[in-house]
């Protein structure tokens, strides 16, 4: 099987996974090779709704049964639950619209939500609208980087590679600031 069938084959796969947990960088990638002709956009974009929707659900609803005793015995989360609290007091809806454009606080904020005694329909629904949003923006940006590219190059095919390790390689880049400073709020 070649490299374009896997990437047909997996992708989609690929894109699912890294969506439950975050993704931002894959799902970017992917919007990149929807251009390309490898992904379809509009499957893209649903896949990683699903990944995005069913995870925020799921921590959402872990929130409601877990509650505070979790918090407890998680102080980095504890930390980063204040800030969100007043958040939400003063913007429900936009925190639960766009939590997840945030990058760091996406995995907490739904179970945070889900403390905070957020109904379920109303999470449900608003968590659809900003999964949806999410999808579609960041394959969007995926897609026109990859139009941007073939504006500048003449044979955009001869630098797929290159392009897709830049990608890659930023999506890594932030990943492991990230982690650093995590490291660095535990010490």
């Amino acid at each position: 099987m070649g490299n374009e069938a896997y990437l047909i084959h997996f992708g989609y796969i690929v894109i699912l996974l890294s969506t439950f947990f975050a993704g931002e960088a894959i799902l970017v990638l992917a919007g990149f090779l929807a251009h390309q002709g490898y992904l379809t956009f509009s499957l893209v974009v649903l896949v990683a709704f699903t990944g995005s929707f069913v995870s925020d659900q799921l921590y959402f609803f872990l929130g409601r049964k877990k509650g505070l005793a979790y918090l407890d015995k998680h102080p980095l989360w504890k930390k980063k639950s204040d800030r969100i609290q007043n958040l939400m007091q003063r913007h429900q809806i936009l925190v639960i619209l766009l939590f997840r454009f945030v990058y760091g606080i996406r995995s907490i904020t739904p179970f945070l939500i889900g403390v905070s005694g957020v109904s379920p329909f109303k999470f449900l629904a608003l968590n659809a609208v900003g999964a949806i949003m999410w999808a579609i923006a960041l394959t969007s940006l995926g897609y026109l980087s990859g139009h941007a590219a073939q504006l500048l190059l003449d044979d955009i095919k001869q630098y797929e590679f290159i392009i897709m390790g830049f990608i890659i390689l930023i999506g890594l880049v932030v990943w492991m600031l990230e982690s650093r400073a995590k490291k660095k709020e535990k010490t």
